[in-house]
């Protein structure tokens, strides 16, 4: 074996050992492993997590010999175990202490399809640097989590971070065997880097909480930090939400999809780290942010947070220092778009409500009033056709209560494709359906 490059190849250390983890049985039975009994209460202790876990779900992802599966479940949690591979020493265990936690034998990537549900609690405890994809990863394990995850790696700064935390991030990459001899081993990261890799996976928050050894560890939030018992500043006023790349309502867990928000305020400067918003049950950390003068607004964007149910999530906004505004809008996560019959109820020059007649000119539109249409039709879905040409549409309304909606579509200064002056036939068409045609004279 050569020296490694990195780290500490303990492999036959381990060999001799026999075990990963210690135990301590009901009997007072003890089994030594290369992981002292002392030193795996103490990174228990760090975690933030409740002294009574009864009635909460854990995930421990690359359990081994089990000690922090068997720990949680000790504390009265439901625990899943999950590994690779079927570890002898886990079901060993397992049976002395009569635990039913359950152990499942997954790869790390198998687990969105694996229909295990979501979990109050995630421990992601010494893989990340073992997985070729690490932000995919943390952002599997951030849609598992409803509450907190722990995460543990490999650090390549353990003592050094503090020094250069304000840099850019970095990672090591590893193509064979540079850390610790291992083939598995890919990634190096900073601390600042895992932390960062953590909130750009998801989290709403990340929580240093050691640097131990060549390894550090981070909690991981889903949600913000309660709100002040006393604000010191009055809430965001939110304007509108809207999907940054399609300006709809409609967003795709299966995308990287951002939402764009616009705001009010009477701050009159706002950062990122002011803004908190809130997606369904969870957080989200600002990307951006900038004043928006046309608007008398502000704007910020924010990835969308994994985990969301499939339906309408609600939307709403504070800052750091203040409790949430009055205004809560909604966003459709992936929700089909059901149509069935679309009915065109008139059409005319927007500009100036001319029934007859819609001129081709820079800044004009047409205005058209449909039922049909379903709850999350937008901008994106919704199409506006002037012969067979399809115009660019720029406001799909709320419906009335006799469920009409207004959408306008911009009609081109100069006259392309099939639009010529003369009459052309309006429709409008979502979903797969379309309406009948309207007669419009365009002039």
């Amino acid at each position: 074996m050569h020296e490694p490059r990195r780290g500490k190849d303990f492999s036959q250390e381990l060999a001799d050992m026999g075990w990963y983890h210690s135990f301590e049985l009901p009997d007072g039975t003890r089994i030594d492993g290369f992981c002292q009994l002392k030193w795996l209460r103490e990174r228990y202790a760090r975690f933030p997590l409740p002294a009574d876990l009864t009635g909460k779900r854990v995930l421990d992802i690359g359990a081994w010999d089990g000690w922090f599966s068997f720990e949680a479940e000790r504390h009265g949690a439901s625990v899943t175990a999950i590994d690779c591979v079927e570890v002898a020493n886990f079901l060993e265990i397992q049976k002395k202490l009569a635990s039913p936690v359950s152990y499942r034998i997954l790869d790390f990537y198998e687990l969105p399809e694996a229909a295990l549900g979501v979990f109050d609690f995630v421990f992601c405890l010494g893989i990340l640097y073992h997985l070729k994809h690490p932000l995919l990863a943390l952002e599997i394990v951030c849609a598992l989590t409803t509450d907190t995850a722990i995460v543990e790696s490999f650090v390549i700064d353990p003592l050094t971070w503090q020094d250069h935390q304000d840099e850019v991030p970095t990672m090591e990459f590893y193509e064979t065997d540079e850390l610790g001899n291992q083939l598995d081993n890919w990634i190096g990261p900073s601390v600042s880097c895992l932390m960062a890799m953590c909130r750009a996976a998801g989290f709403a928050r990340v929580e240093f909480l050691h640097t131990t050894g060549l390894h550090a560890g981070v909690a991981c939030h889903r949600k913000w930090e309660p709100i002040p018992p006393e604000a010191a500043s009055p809430p965001p006023e939110l304007l509108a939400v809207a999907n940054t790349r399609t300006f709809g309502v409609n967003f795709s867990t299966r995308k990287e999809e951002y939402i764009s928000c616009w705001f009010r305020t009477t701050q009159p400067t706002v950062t990122r780290g002011q803004l908190r918003l809130e997606v369904g049950d969870f957080g989200v950390p600002a990307l951006y942010v900038k004043p928006d003068e046309e608007k008398g607004a502000w704007m910020a964007n924010f990835r969308l947070p994994p985990g969301l149910r499939s339906g309408w999530s609600p939307v709403r906004l504070r800052f750091a220092d203040s409790a949430f505004g009055n205004t809560t809008l909604r966003i459709a996560v992936d929700l089909p778009l059901r149509t069935e019959r679309l009915v065109l109820k008139g059409a005319c020059d927007g500009t100036n409500w001319n029934a007859l007649e819609v001129k081709a000119s820079d800044g004009g539109f047409i205005s058209c009033w449909v039922t049909g249409l379903p709850e999350n039709c937008d901008r994106s879905n919704v199409g506006v056709y002037l012969g067979e040409t399809k115009l660019r549409v720029q406001y799909v309304g709320e419906p009335d209560p006799e469920g009409m909606c207004q959408i306008n579509a911009a009609m081109p200064a100069v006259l392309l494709g099939d639009i010529a002056k003369g009459p052309r036939a309006c429709r409008v068409e979502c979903g797969g359906v379309s309406t009948e045609a309207w007669p419009l004279n365009v002039v």
